[in-house]
């Protein structure tokens, strides 16, 4: 009976004519004018601010020309080693003495270049064939490094030449002497095998490193030169480590690529 007595009473007085209009409260107008305002300011950010993307490869420090590995041409047992890994060596200039049945025999370089590491000691039992040691091609002395980066192939497309590019490099502690300045030279056509890289570098165990991922695409970094510290390159600090690097050292790029407007990403 209750419900049917308040049913009736809301027919007899339907429009409720005689109660006040409620307007929007104050809190609430603000709340309207601060979301219109911060949806026009994204707005006007997402056409005219920009952003930047960084891009994070591994690679290594080189002369550019690449490597070889030299291998013994006879078999026989290391007598003597006549080259040391750092220095640079002349086409010809003796690496190895093996003694071999027919008495000693010297293993030279093939091409000159700096060695880079060398696997045969004295007293190594060595068969034709066998890697003894893996030499970088240089052409002098004053031949400038460069970075090689191996970047993820479904990434290098939107890498620009010249873009700016920090290298963090392995035997340089970053926290004292920062970064190596350098600027993208060139970009890979083509992701490269294992294979394909350890034809360059010389060493399989980097090859397995940089192509874990897949077969990356190679981009060369030409590195900043500066004449106002000691490693004779571009650093993120004043002053710079007081050596140069050596080549075939491991180091990790950042590369800044080009700006783009928020908008952008929402576009087709």
């Amino acid at each position: 009976m209750q419900f049917r007595q308040q049913a009736l009473s809301k027919l007899q007085s339907p429009e409720e004519l005689d109660l006040p209009v409620r307007y929007a409260r104050p809190q609430g107008l603000l709340v309207l004018a601060v979301t219109l305002v911060v949806m026009a300011a994204a707005g006007v950010w997402a056409v005219t601010g920009s952003v930047a993307s960084t891009l994070r490869a591994p690679g290594i420090l080189t002369h550019g020309q690449g490597s070889y590995v030299l291998q013994s041409p006879v078999t026989g047992q290391v007598t003597a080693v006549l080259a040391e890994e750092g220095k640079r060596l002349s086409a010809g200039a003796p690496v190895l003495k093996v003694r071999t049945e027919h008495g000693d025999k010297v293993v030279r370089a093939i091409a000159a270049g700096r060695v880079t590491a060398l696997v045969a000691r004295i007293g190594t039992v060595v068969t034709t064939g066998a890697d003894v040691a893996t030499l970088e091609r240089v052409a002098g002395a004053d031949d400038p490094l460069l970075a090689m980066l191996y970047v993820p192939a479904d990434s290098a497309a939107g890498i620009p030449v010249g873009a700016r590019v920090d290298l963090t490099v392995q035997s340089v502690p970053s926290q004292e002497y920062g970064t190596l300045s350098g600027r993208v030279k060139a970009v890979g056509r083509a992701a490269q095998t294992r294979q394909k890289i350890t034809g360059f570098l010389g060493d399989k165990d980097l090859a397995g490193r940089f192509t874990k991922d897949g077969p990356p695409v190679a981009v060369l970094v030409r590195l900043e030169k500066s004449g106002a510290n000691k490693s004779g390159y571009a650093w993120s600090t004043a002053g710079g480590p007081p050596f140069t690097p050596d080549s075939m050292t491991p180091a990790d790029g950042a590369l800044h690529l080009a700006e783009q407007h928020p908008i952008d990403w929402l576009l087709p």
